[in-house]
């Protein structure tokens, strides 16, 4: 069993947010391997079924995004995982849009979901892929950036890295994190000048 999960905020008002780029990553797995992510239990929305021949839960927390990580721990107690077995998506300020970065462990990068996560598991040693929402080009802080909806002409190019980090997930679970990285680590996606 492998665990995916999809970083972002509960609700309709964050849902087209760049902050909730991990959960839009998760609904598209679960409509192509139609797995329903519907079951409710300890502060996640969850559903389990086969990605590519491989068992697969994939979960998307809902105790907003700086409380991510005990949901996600209480679900791998549940699941009896280890946090090595674990694939968390998310949004990354510091990748281009249009691009993705696959990560094994490391620091959180300023990124609170993740550093919740590390907290909670207790442990780096998770697979992470980054997906690339780049940095506001005005002054905006990166708080309201972040919880702002893409712009018109960014959400073609969110449409293509969805489908790349979709793909991603596939690659990991089926060749590995290392083919993952060799495969997704490069500029592929178009970026928006």
């Amino acid at each position: 069993m492998h665990l995916v999960v999809g970083l972002g905020n509960p609700g309709k008002a964050y849902e087209k947010t760049r902050h909730n780029t991990g959960f839009m990553v998760v609904d598209a797995l679960a409509a192509e391997f139609s797995i329903s992510v519907s079951q409710r239990a300890k502060g996640v929305r969850y559903g389990a079924g086969i990605i590519a021949g491989q068992a697969v839960t994939l979960a998307k927390p809902q105790g907003y995004m700086n409380r991510s990580g005990p949901p996600v721990q209480r679900l791998c107690r549940d699941l009896k995982l280890s946090s090595e077995a674990v694939t968390v998506i998310h949004d990354d300020i510091d990748i281009p849009l249009g691009n993705i970065k696959i990560k094994e462990k490391g620091g959180h990068g300023g990124h609170k979901g993740v550093r919740s996560l590390m907290d909670a598991l207790g442990s780096d040693r998770f697979i992470r892929i980054r997906v690339g929402i780049g940095r506001p080009e005005s002054a905006t802080s990166v708080t309201d950036y972040v919880l702002d909806d893409f712009a018109p002409e960014e959400k073609e190019i969110l449409v293509e890295v969805v489908q790349r980090a979709k793909e991603a997930v596939v690659c990991i679970l089926t060749r590995g994190t290392k083919e993952g990285m060799n495969r997704f680590n490069t500029s592929k996606t178009r970026i928006l000048r």
